[in-house]
């Protein structure tokens, strides 16, 4: 027998009524974050961890129902690392590298997303959102616990925005009535179907796709491998595509290809879900149904992301089909964008031009994202009939021509976004080296005598010196600049030497606080340095 259960959410941040309701006049905060999912709680951890005080407003008190996104990416577990909750998630996430493209039943070509040793961190962990968002609240108490100037009001739902020549107003209702906060600069992480947006009248540029997909996340005791399994055509699933994934707690998510033209409430009933289980993962297996939904998507993305002190981040700014996990990846990179600024220029380091950088770096890692999921859902789903054939040939040539297996696209998975036309990039100044440590870049990790890279790196401006004598700290454009220096005994792998040093065996690089790339040079150089770091905090010293 089948039975239907549905997860309960987390209550995590209660309401509790606070002096600010009763205040004559509105309290003033530098930043307000509306919006309290892995967006709006991962800046709030970002920004607290540099002492820069910020205000969350969620209109709930907790985690909501389903698994929602589960495909954390490398590079958001290296952001939360630097958040300090990577290690909680990794623990209790589904680690995998490996993918498995089918045809019918028959397998016709896998893919190992991290192939390369020398680092810490998988290419993907399963893990449902409900539980990455409580880590990240789990750390911020932890943060509030050692002084970070942190606040969550759960029930707390705006309701108006106004803004002001240097402030914004918002109205807020409360269980307790209505009442009114300020604050120097608001950030919209309120979701798809952002009020925020709304208020201000603005909307969405992009593209509907016509087709659904059903998410079917069960309980069961199975014997299946931990990897991404796509299939094209299945039996269980003619004419379609169907995905399968393995969660923590004995949780798979399964998604299946419906086609437009369907209907949805019957297409919802339990009963026909679980023929369509039962038919992909064998009439033996028992089985819970945990969580089902039917979703269509879009690719879109909003023309400006910074509205005067109002900016937009994750799905409140852009969104993207869910193959190749670009969503709520792409939101966490827009933490890592935006944290820091918002940081530098509330603490004082750096000028208001540097926060419309935010803009410019993350439309495009945005852009870049929607142009990758738009080429997913058009070989899933051919618009005509040369796109039909396109994919039949391809599918056809993969199993025995290695060239045509970088054609699959089943969901290009989620990458870092290389920030190559940025203005806060200093010209690259070291010959022969790696272009994935190129200025714009994430940077790579590597394995060390110790440890590994990316952890020695922080979250603030670092200088990384590999085989170069450098002051063991430099005060330069108003910054304390933290030194790393790493000397060949610290490489035992080679891979430092292969993903950073240039020609001459040697490499200088500005590390930003996001763990961006700003510039590199073959030897230290400290008025080319200087001037990089002022690129850096949003100059024109170029």
């Amino acid at each position: 027998m089948v039975a239907v259960r549905y997860q309960t959410a987390f209550q995590l941040y209660p309401y509790e009524k606070v002096a600010a309701q009763d205040a004559d006049r509105p309290h003033r905060h530098p930043v307000v974050i509306v919006g309290g999912g892995p967006v709006g709680m991962g800046l709030a951890l970002d920004l607290g961890r540099k002492g820069t005080p910020c205000v969350v407003l969620d209109d709930h008190d907790g985690v909501g129902q389903g698994s929602r996104a589960i495909c954390f990416a490398k590079r958001t577990l290296e952001i939360c690392d630097r958040l300090g909750c990577g290690d909680p998630m990794v623990d209790k996430g589904v680690v995998w590298n490996v993918g498995r493209v089918y045809r019918d039943e028959k397998e016709v070509y896998n893919f190992n997303l991290l192939p390369e040793d020398g680092h810490k961190r998988p290419a993907f962990i399963n893990l449902q959102q409900p539980y990455f968002e409580q880590y990240l609240v789990d750390e911020i108490r932890r943060q509030q616990a050692m002084g970070a100037p942190i606040e969550i009001r759960g029930r707390n739902c705006v309701t108006a925005l106004d803004q002001m020549s240097d402030h914004v107003v918002l109205t807020v209702d409360t269980p307790d009535g209505p009442y009114q906060l300020e604050a120097d600069y608001v950030v919209a992480c309120d979701g798809a179907n952002s009020p925020i947006r709304g208020m201000m009248g603005l909307d969405f540029d992009g593209r509907v796709f016509e087709d659904n997909f059903l998410i079917a996340d069960i309980k069961m005791r199975a014997d299946f491998p931990t990897e991404r399994r796509f299939w094209f055509n299945p039996p269980f699933n003619r004419g379609e595509t169907a995905l399968l994934h393995k969660q923590p707690d004995d949780v798979w998510r399964l998604d299946f290809q419906l086609g437009w033209d369907i209907d949805r409430e019957a297409e919802l009933k339990p009963e026909r879900i679980s023929e369509r289980v039962s038919a992909m993962i064998g009439e033996d297996i028992d089985f819970e149904l945990v969580w089902t939904s039917i979703y269509t998507f879009r690719c879109c993305t909003m023309d400006e992301y910074r509205h005067g002190n109002v900016f937009f981040a994750g799905d409140a700014a852009h969104q993207v089909s869910p193959f190749g996990a670009r969503g709520a990846n792409g939101g966490m990179q827009d933490v890592d964008n935006l944290g820091w600024k918002l940081a530098a220029v509330v603490n004082g380091e750096a000028g208001d031009a540097l926060l419309d950088s935010y803009h410019d770096e993350r439309k495009y890692g945005a852009e870049e994202n929607i142009k990758n999921s738009s080429r997913t859902a058009d070989f899933l789903t051919p618009r005509n009939p040369a796109h039909t054939l396109f994919r039949d040939a391809v599918l056809d040539l993969v199993e025995h021509q290695a060239f045509a297996r970088p054609l699959v696209n089943s969901g290009r998975l989620s990458l870092p976004c290389t920030y190559d036309h940025s203005k806060l990039n200093s010209p690259d100044e070291l010959p022969g080296a790696s272009t994935r440590t190129r200025p714009g870049s994430a940077c790579s990790d590597a394995t060390l005598a110790q440890g590994h890279l990316l952890d020695r790196l922080g979250d603030v401006f670092m200088l990384l010196a590999i085989k170069v004598n450098i002051p063991e700290t430099l005060h330069v454009a108003g910054l304390d600049i933290d030194v790393v220096e790493l000397a060949e005994d610290d490489d035992p792998t080679g891979a430092l030497a292969d993903r950073y040093l240039g020609a001459n065996n040697a490499g200088v690089y500005l590390i930003r606080p996001d763990q961006h790339v700003a510039a590199r040079w073959e030897r230290f150089d400290r008025e080319a340095i200087e001037k990089a770091v002022r690129v850096a905090l949003g100059g024109t010293e170029q």
